[in-house]
This record gives C-alpha cells, sequence and structure tokens, in this order.
C-alpha cells in the first residue's frame, strides 16, 4: 500500500513574513510532506507589500534555508476554495496567545461546516507569542530595530519600503 501524501495550506497575509510564522513553519514540516504557504491577497486590509513581492520574499527564504516541501503561491478567495483546489488534506494555522484562539475556532468551524477540510493548530514559540505583521509594520514605520524579529531579508525590504515612504528633506 503507498504512502498517503499529506498536504498543508498554511494561508496568510504574510504582510510581512516574520520569524514566528517561520517557526510555526519548521514545525509543521515535521507532520506534513507537502506545505503550500498561501499567501491571501485581502480587500479589508491595508497592505504594505504587494502579493507578489510577499512570494517572492518567502521564496527567497524557502531557497535560503533549504525547506523540502516547501512552496509558496498567491491567491484570491476564500481559503477553503483555495484549500480544495489544491487538494489540501488539512488548512494549518499558528496559536500566538489566548486572543487568537477564539476567532480561529470560529473560523475552524466555519471552514469544516462549508468545506468538510479540518484545520490543524500549532503554538508558535514563547518568544515569538507577541509578534503579528501589524505590530513588526507600526514598529518598522517608527525606524526600530527589528533584526530578531524578522528574516534579514525581510528586515531589508522593509527598511527600503519605509525610506521610500519618508518626506525627502
Amino acid at each position: 500500500m503507498a504512502k498517503k501524501i499529506v498536504r498543508a495550506v498554511f494561508p496568510g497575509s504574510f504582510d510581512p513574513i516574520t520569524n514566528g510564522h517561520l517557526d510555526v513553519i519548521q514545525r509543521w514540516m515535521k507532520l506534513f510532506d507537502e506545505l503550500i504557504i498561501a499567501v491571501g491577497k485581502s480587500p479589508i486590509k491595508n497592505q504594505l507589500f504587494a502579493p507578489e513581492e510577499r512570494v517572492e520574499m518567502i521564496e527567497e527564504i524557502i531557497r535560503q534555508r533549504k525547506l523540502r516541501g516547501v512552496s509558496v503561491e498567491s491567491f484570491d478567495g476564500l481559503t477553503v476554495e483555495y484549500a480544495a483546489k489544491r487538494k489540501a488534506d488539512v488548512i494549518l494555522r499558528g496559536l500566538r496567545s489566548l486572543t487568537d484562539v477564539q476567532y480561529e475556532f470560529q473560523l475552524a468551524m466555519t471552514n469544516r461546516a462549508v468545506a468538510g477540510i479540518e484545520t490543524i493548530f500549532i503554538m508558535t514559540s514563547e518568544q515569538y507569542g507577541f509578534t503579528s505583521s501589524t505590530l513588526i509594520r507600526e514598529v518598522a514605520s517608527l525606524g526600530g530595530n527589528l533584526s530578531n524579529l524578522i528574516p534579514p531579508n525581510v528586515y531589508k525590504r522593509l527598511k527600503e519600503r519605509f525610506k521610500e515612504r519618508q518626506p525627502q528633506r
């Protein structure tokens, strides 16, 4: 009997991807054969990087870290429809704190009711429990040092992006 290949989708805005996301990705790799990092296009979020830029940054990290079985794509629409199109077995979600649990629980229940797909959760490591892309963008906009919270290629792009936005003196 052939071994079943388990494909998981890890959806998010990843604007930008953080070390917390990478921590979760590296631990999930132990559980699944294939992991698709699905970069969502959100019409309601004020996004700093275009989806193509986010995909490019994540692909660079995948190459640098030699993450086997991991790919990255952008998508529009409902996550469950994307997961079905990619024939994913599960949707993966990271949890940082108790605040995430209620929202993620509702989302997982809805996804199962609507599309019959299961959601698997994994807690991020303690040192990243407070980290969010929104917080990263805010600190970066004020010139804060984020080098220990995001990958080097992302840090470089953030600094460049906010430098572009500063008024010329």
